[in-house]
């Protein structure tokens, strides 16, 4: 009896299964990993999974990254089990013809691509849905978090250093889904190193403007803190604050401290450079070189970690001459060199410097003679810097620098010599190297009487024996800190953790000031008697495994259950520390989510309210924006690559232009809000506003200006088209560095145009900068289309972004 064999079943291909087939050109199975069109034309998608994409369509509009930050997947789609065969092909063979008819009929599986986790902890799903983009080119454009609806003020006419701005009524960014689009896509248009100024807008939220319309600038931001009086200060003569100021790295033969060298700088064109010395508190005008220049430039002594600019009440800016002051904290030498986590004991002598933008003598003579606030005649005066106050503190030199970001001054009321007696300028808070957040009520300048035989053009010298607050912690070091609004502030410590305090309470709880008193040898003493307050944080947990560098909040309103804006404070925390973490944290949970992880050290962390997005760094030199909006929760976009590590960078509530310091010694900004589309009507421009340079030879300066705008190369599209980008060599002096930019936020939309910076080298900046239209006419026909204060449509309402 012959021998008979049993049939073999039939067995699911898993070739196919797994995706290794054949295209049609011959490729193998490394092939089948590709991304898979929505509309990829099989008929085994389900009804459920067309929905879904069609509902992803719609809700990820916003989403970005032209730059490839993030790879999308595709969704798997269902397929029927394969017919009955009585013959099953091999697995490893993949040259079947039956095999390859199948391919062409069924799309290949898409082998997942596995991108960087978003924010982990938050419901995201790994698999997303892959969205056709109109372009490869492509980048959504973000919108901010908090939409303010309504009217809001604009300036009707340039803004003026020393003049009061004028301003009308008009309707705010997010007052319709039309004014939003057109006036997000007329920032693209911006091709100016600043703002433009037809466009600016304040765009920061503070609990403290209440139940308010929130359309003037003293609903907005109203004064804080009245209650807050001057604390103990008495002013030195020279001999008495030499300790406190910075010094030589030698000591004279006698062993006293020697004041710092002069800086020996070149300013001017190349070829045509002017070298001067600029001792310690001397300034330069730069329209000395460059006519059509409002820059200045300060010596305040040592190398710069902190510095910003003082908010002052809209109702008192007139009495002040429309003087602007900033805040500067140098280190007591050029050789000093922080530890982190070290503490020094106290007392430790440091300073921090009060510089005034004032208009120039000229100016100030005429302003008196016709009025007050001011006359025509200071249009065209571009100020003069000088330094009016060094406080003298015991707390050692200041990592960090913020004044409270709404106005705390004392009202002027119509006394501007100070015979009523010392007045508040603000409340400045820093970190400093004691390990301490300290607060200091800041006297008026204008309100002190220098000490006799002094002279008018030295700077006063007061010593702050009392800080208003000193937040200490026991295991660690404060490194880092941000004010929420005027009462809550965040602290980075040195251990990874962050601390979160209410410091309004404990400012209203110490008592009012008993008099003023004057000493014997001339010295002035504001006599106060303060007591201790006990003060616990509200928040306090771990976020990283290292110190934190930076940190900053996410100013938006608090929504309710039913959607409503509450007036509770913020509670959203963005973070970056040494161990190259930077994360978002809700204070409500205490759970840092990751959103970005680098090789890099997080030198800079900032929330930009008219992206949305937090604006930190990223490996290889990177400036990127994640943004945390819910539509785009977690997704980034590179800006731009600087051609040096980045020290600090800084955004405004007022517009959307990005500063960055880098170490090579150059100032930079960019338009964060630029037209979406590479190859468009407007290219992607990084300004440089200037750069310093050091010869080791020579032990001297040079600052170079006027620099033309350059296209922002991205280095994925370049490496795809062989071309070059530029990289830097890492080979740079450390006097160089810009180690802090600031906009000029909290002063109204006139002086919103001034930046600040500070290096390496004691040398500090002042920059003036506006923004400038790629075309004219404008777009929209004018600003007043543009916020739809006029009816009609317009062509660019048609055009692609």
């Amino acid at each position: 009896m012959a021998r008979q064999l049993r049939s073999r079943t039939s067995r699911p291909n898993y070739a196919e299964l797994m995706g290794m087939l054949e295209d049609e050109n011959g490729a193998g199975p490394s092939s089948a990993a590709q991304d898979i069109d929505d509309d990829s034309g099989s008929d085994f998608a389900t009804e459920a999974v067309a929905e879904e994409q069609a509902e992803g369509e719609d809700e990820d509009l916003g989403l970005d990254d032209a730059d490839g930050d993030y790879e999308e997947e595709s969704p798997v789609k269902k397929r029927k089990r394969a017919t009955a065969s009585t013959r099953e092909d091999s697995v490893l063979h993949y040259g079947s013809s039956s095999v390859a008819s199948r391919a062409k009929k069924t799309p290949a599986r898409a082998t997942p691509k596995h991108a960087a986790a978003v924010i982990p902890g938050l419901a995201l799903s790994t698999s997303r849905q892959s969205h056709a983009l109109p372009s490869l080119h492509h980048r959504h454009r973000s919108t901010g978090v908090y939409k303010k609806e309504g009217r809001i003020e604009r300036l009707a006419q340039p803004p003026k250093l020393f003049q009061p701005e004028s301003t009308v009524l008009t309707n705010a960014w997010a007052s319709s889904e039309v004014v939003s689009n057109r006036v997000n896509k007329s920032w693209g248009y911006n091709v100016g190193p600043g703002p433009l100024w037809e466009l600016l807008e304040d765009r920061g939220w503070f609990k403290e403007a209440g139940s308010t319309l929130k359309t003037s600038e003293k609903e907005l931001r109203p004064r804080v803190h009245e209650a807050v009086t001057l604390m103990t200060y008495e002013v030195l003569r020279p001999s008495d604050a030499t300790p406190y100021l910075p010094t030589d790295i030698g000591t004279t033969e006698e062993g006293a401290l020697k004041p710092p060298p002069p800086v020996a700088c070149s300013f001017g064109p190349v070829g045509k450079q002017t070298r001067r010395e600029l001792k310690m508190f001397e300034a330069v005008k730069m329209s000395e070189f460059f006519p059509d220049s409002k820059s200045h430039v300060f010596n305040a002594g040592a190398p710069v970690w902190a510095l910003d600019w003082c908010p002052i009440h809209p109702d008192d800016r007139a009495r002040h001459r429309y003087q602007q002051y900033l805040a500067v904290a140098p280190f007591p030498s050029r050789t000093h060199s922080p530890m982190i986590g070290t503490r020094l004991p106290r007392p430790s002598p440091a300073c921090i410097q009060i510089w005034t933008l004032r208009p120039s003598q000229e100016q100030r003579d005429q302003m008196d003679v016709d009025s007050v606030a001011g006359v025509d005649a200071s249009a065209e005066d571009t100020g003069e810097m000088r330094c009016e106050m060094v406080l003298c503190i015991d707390g050692g030199p200041a990592f960090d620098l913020k004044w409270c970001p709404l106005p705390s001054n004392d009202s002027t009321g119509v006394n501007v010599d100070g015979q009523d007696g010392p007045r508040k300028l603000g409340i400045l808070g820093g970190t400093f190297e004691d390990g301490s957040l300290t607060f200091y009520t800041i006297p008026d300048p204008a309100t002190i009487h220098s000490p006799s035989g002094s002279s008018p053009d030295e700077p006063l010298l007061v010593k702050l024996s009392e800080p208003l607050l000193r937040i200490e912690l026991e295991e660690t070091s404060c490194w880092s800190f941000d004010w929420a609004n005027s009462e809550v502030v965040a602290i980075g410590c040195a251990n990874g953790s962050i601390a979160v305090y209410n410091v309004g309470k404990a400012f209203a709880a110490y008592p009012s000031v008993e008099g003023c008193r004057e000493c014997a040898d001339n010295k002035h003493m504001f006599a106060l008697t303060a007591r201790s307050t006990a003060l616990l944080p509200t928040h306090y947990f771990t976020a990283h495994q290292s110190a934190i560098r930076s940190l900053a909040w996410i100013r938006a309103p608090v929504l309710s259950a039913s959607g409503e804006v509450t007036t509770d404070d913020p509670t959203v925390i963005l973070s970056g520390g040494y161990d190259g973490v930077e994360c978002i944290t809700d204070i409500r949970d205490m759970c840092g989510n990751v959103i970005n992880r680098t090789r890099d050290i997080v030198t800079a962390m900032e929330y930009s309210p008219y992206t949305g997005s937090a604006i930190t760094i990223d490996h290889e030199n990177m400036i990127k924006a994640f943004s945390v909006t819910p539509t785009m929760l977690g997704r980034g976009h590179t800006i731009f690559e600087p051609n040096g590590p980045i020290w600090s960078i800084s955004a405004s509530d007022y517009h959307p232009q990005l500063a960055i310091g880098v170490t090579d010694g150059s100032c930079l900004t960019t338009n964060t809000l630029r037209t979406t589309r590479r190859g468009g009507l407007v290219p992607f421009l990084e300004h440089k506003i200037y750069q310093l340079d050091y010869s080791r030879a020579l032990g001297e300066y040079r600052m170079l200006d006027n620099f033309l705008p350059k296209e922002t190369l991205n280095r994925a599209n370049a490496t795809r088209q062989s071309k070059s980008v530029p990289v830097g060599t890492g080979a740079w002096p450390p006097e160089v560095g810009i180690h802090r930019v600031v906009w000029n936020d909290g002063n109204g939309l006139a002086r919103t145009p001034l930046l600040a910076s500070a290096t390496g080298s004691g040398l500090c900046r002042v920059d003036w900068l506006m923004g400038r239209w790629v075309r004219d006419p404008l777009p929209y026909m004018g600003i007043e289309g543009m916020r739809g204060e006029t009816e009609g449509a317009f062509a660019e309402d048609e055009e692609s972004d």
